[in-house]
C-alpha cells in the first residue's frame, strides 16, 4: 500500500480540496486552528474544488485550498514546500487580497468576515522560535490588546514537528503527523486509524485509487520538487561559499592592513633613529670644532697659523680669525 505525499501541491489539494473532503477539510481545520467549545466548524464551502488533471502544469510550488465557513469566514491553507524568496510576504498579501475581495464597489465595511489563512511550510520559517505552531493577529504594541480578530495568520513548521507515532495524543498533532508523513507509510497506524476523517483522508491518498493521470501528476511534481531542491541547495552551497570567501578576503586584508601599519611604524622608528643620530653627529662635530678652536687659542702665542691649521683641523682663516 502507497500513499500521495501530502505536502505536494496535487496531493494536498486533493486530500483536503475535493468535493469529499468537506468532513476532512472541517476536522483539520478544527484541530489545527484550536476550535472547540462551540467555535467549531460545522460546515463550509470548498471554492475551487481538486479536478484530476490533464496536463500538469508547474508554474506554482505551493498550493491554495479556499473554503468559506458557514459563519462567513474564510479560510485559505497553503501547503509551501520550498522556501522561497519573500514568502513571508506573499502569505501576508493573498490574506489582505481575500479580505479585500469580500466587497463589491459601495458594499458597507460591516459585512467584511474574518480571514484566516493557514500555512503549512515543509521548511523552517521563523528559527529563533521553537514551537512548531505560530498564531499571529493585529495587537496594540503597549498593551498586547487585540485591535480586531478579521486577519489571522497561523503557521505550522512540519521540521519542527518530531513525535513518533507512540507519542501522539491530540488530534491537531495526528494530523501534522499525516501530513509530514504520509508519502512515507506503507499502511495506516493504528493510532491514526481510530480518527474517522484522517483514516478517509488516507482513502484519498491510497495510490490505489488514482487514475494514470493522477500517478503522472504526481510523479512529475515530485521530479520537479526535487530538481528545485537540488538548485536551492546548490544555490545555498554557493551563497555560503562566497560568504566564507568574503570573510577570508576581509580577514586577508585586515591582516595587510595590520602588516602595513607596522611596516610604517617600524619605518617611522628609523627615521626617528636616523634623525637622533645625524643629530648626534651634527653635535660630536660641533663639539670637536669647538675643542679645535679653544686648542688653537693656546697655540696662538707660540706657533704660525699655518701650523695650527694644521695640528687642529681647523682652517688657516679660522686660525686667523681667532687673532
Amino acid at each position: 500500500m502507497r500513499f500521495l505525499d501530502v505536502k505536494t501541491d496535487f496531493a494536498f489539494k486533493k486530500v483536503f480540496g475535493s468535493e469529499q473532503s468537506k468532513p476532512i477539510l472541517i476536522s483539520f481545520l478544527n484541530a489545527l486552528l484550536d476550535y472547540h467549545d462551540g467555535d467549531e466548524i460545522t460546515d463550509l464551502t470548498i471554492i475551487d474544488p481538486y479536478q484530476a488533471p490533464k496536463i500538469l502544469g508547474m508554474k506554482d510550488t505551493y498550493v491554495d485550498v479556499k473554503a468559506v465557513c458557514a459563519n462567513g469566514s474564510t479560510v485559505i491553507i497553503e501547503m509551501q514546500v520550498l522556501n522561497v524568496e519573500g514568502f513571508e510576504k506573499r502569505v501576508l498579501y493573498n490574506a489582505a487580497k481575500a479580505y479585500s475581495a469580500q466587497l463589491g464597489k459601495g458594499e458597507k465595511y460591516h459585512l467584511l468576515n474574518p480571514v484566516i489563512a493557514l500555512t503549512l511550510t515543509d521548511f523552517v520559517m521563523f528559527p529563533d522560535q521553537p514551537d512548531m505552531f505560530s498564531h499571529y493577529r493585529l495587537i496594540e504594541k503597549q498593551t498586547l490588546a487585540h485591535y480586531s480578530g478579521d486577519l489571522e495568520l497561523v503557521f505550522i513548521e512540519l521540521p519542527k514537528f518530531v513525535k513518533e507515532l507512540d507519542e501522539l495524543t491530540t488530534i491537531s498533532e495526528k494530523w501534522v503527523y499525516f501530513v509530514k508523513n504520509a508519502g512515507k507509510l506503507d499502511y495506516v497506524p493504528d493510532t491514526l486509524k481510530i480518527e474517522p476523517q484522517i483514516l478517509d483522508a488516507f482513502g484519498i491518498a491510497n495510490h490505489a485509487g488514482l487514475t494514470e493521470e493522477e500517478l503522472e501528476a504526481q510523479e512529475k511534481r515530485y521530479d520537479f520538487l526535487r530538481v528545485q531542491r537540488a538548485l536551492q541547495d546548490g544555490l545555498k552551497a554557493a551563497e555560503e561559499g562566497l560568504k566564507e570567501a568574503e570573510i577570508r578576503v576581509a580577514q586577508a586584508e585586515q591582516k595587510t592592513a595590520e602588516a602595513e601599519k607596522q611596516m610604517a611604524q617600524a619605518e617611522q622608528k628609523t627615521a626617528e633613529a636616523e634623525q637622533k643620530m645625524l643629530e648626534l653627529q651634527e653635535q660630536a662635530i660641533a663639539a670637536m670644532h669647538t675643542k679645535s678652536l679653544d686648542i688653537a687659542r693656546q697655540l696662538l702665542d707660540v706657533l704660525d697659523d699655518a701650523t695650527i691649521a694644521l695640528k687642529t683641523g681647523l682652517t688657516v682663516e679660522e686660525v686667523g680669525a681667532l687673532r
